[in-house]
């Protein structure tokens, strides 16, 4: 009998083959995993088990983060399955065209939510989809173009989402299927050496980057793959040693003093490099330019807020925060399992923080793009996001407070 897949496997494995993926198409990728790693040591054989109080060495050093970028309901909704298959189902909804600049996109994120699952692998993927009919963004002709192209393209094979859905039907796959399945998620999110129509990827660069990002090519593509690092603050001045350029701060969060808790979720990265593309121009001929579109992030997670936390910490910042555990528990502003002596364990802070994820993509864009505020917004929410991708579009807070009832028990 053929040995059997479980989707836990699956995601592990998934996570492993796009790092490799990823490393190979942007080899500065590789640089970022190796010095979160040398740092990661480094923290682990100075603070021992105090250092993995957010989570065990082994689980931090498989952790991964991707980002990726659709263009519509239909390939969201697509989405869905392929990481369904892999044991991940979408958490948050995050509006990004409140930012600054305003990017024309909103975004879920698709990852693990039992307890023993975040463990094992917390392998997560942002996922943002473009809002086409957003007239801050898009005219009445450009959106019938989008939708067009967007229409005529395919992003996932019949016999990925097929095998996507027997995963999640049955809980199982052959090691066979399995290995298929593998390679033609991987393959999903490959960089595309299909041309790039100039034109048409410049007009829409003209409105925002990542509109061109998403509706300006045939194909979506990983735009960053995260590891975790125990120390961001180092690991910033260690790549600026490397000389990799790294963006101008460290969103989130400011720098605790030692001893006092970390919170929710410090993200930086190196900033997008010109990678050779091919272009088709206008009169059919095709020539190699570069686009620079994917960057490297890495991020430092923290414990999780309550809402009560996080309602006082966007209003005043990290400051108005008690800088003890003991307080933070006390008054219910962060989530920590209580164990049988008393002590205290930090729930880790699985999601994502918008200005955060804003600034990052700020950051990285090859121009601020444009809009018009005084146009109509299209309307997108949670239920909107829940009714694409047809399945519980789940609340951060409701499965922080089950992990903790959970392991309080």
């Amino acid at each position: 009998m053929s040995e059997q897949v479980s989707p836990t496997e699956l995601r592990a494995r998934f996570a492993e083959a796009l790092s490799t993926l990823y490393g190979r198409e942007v080899p500065a990728y590789t640089t970022l995993v190796e010095v979160s790693q040398e740092v990661n040591a480094e923290v682990l054989a100075r603070g021992g088990h105090d250092a993995e109080r957010l989570g065990s060495i082994e689980r931090v050093t498989a952790e991964r983060h991707g980002a990726i970028r659709v263009g519509s309901a239909h390939e969201l909704a697509q989405v869905a399955r392929v990481f369904g298959a892999c044991g991940m189902y979408p958490v948050g909804f995050y509006d990004l065209r409140e930012a600054r600049p305003a990017i024309p996109v909103v975004s879920t994120a698709f990852r693990p939510v039992d307890r023993a699952e975040l463990a094992s692998n917390p392998f997560r993927v942002f996922t943002s989809v473009l809002v086409v009919d957003d007239r801050r963004f898009f005219d009445e002709g450009t959106e019938a173009e989008l939708r067009e192209f967007l229409g005529a393209r395919t992003l996932f094979a019949p016999e990925l989402l097929e095998l996507a859905d027997r995963m999640e039907r049955d809980g199982t796959l052959t090691s066979g299927d399995a290995d298929r399945f593998l390679a033609l998620a991987t393959a999903a999110f490959e960089l595309s050496p299909e041309p790039v129509d100039r034109e048409w990827y410049q007009r829409l660069e003209a409105i925002s980057s990542v509109a061109a990002d998403i509706g300006g090519v045939a194909s979506t593509h990983i735009n960053h793959l995260t590891p975790r690092v125990l120390d961001i603050d180092e690991l910033y001045t260690r790549m600026q040693q490397r000389g990799i350029e790294m963006i101008d701060r460290i969103q989130g969060p400011p720098r605790t003093d030692p001893g006092h808790p970390d919170v929710l979720l410090r993200q930086t990265s190196f900033r997008a490099l010109a990678e050779p593309r091919r272009f088709r121009e206008p009169d059919g001929s095709v020539v190699t330019g570069d686009l620079s579109v994917r960057f490297g992030e890495v991020e430092q997670r923290g414990v999780a807020l309550t809402p009560e936390g996080r309602e006082l910490y966007d209003a005043e910042g990290i400051g108005s925060l008690p800088d003890d555990e003991a307080e933070l528990d006390a008054r219910d502003l962060a989530y920590y399992v209580r164990g049988a002596d008393g002590g205290l364990t930090p729930i880790v802070y699985e999601d994502f923080l918008p200005k955060s994820a804003a600034g990052i993509f700020a950051s990285n864009l090859t121009g601020e793009g444009r809009s018009d505020a005084s146009r109509r917004a299209a309307a997108r929410d949670a239920a909107w996001m829940q009714d694409v991708l047809g399945r519980e579009l789940h609340d951060p807070y409701a499965l922080y407070e089950a992990e903790r009832r959970e392991a309080s028990r």
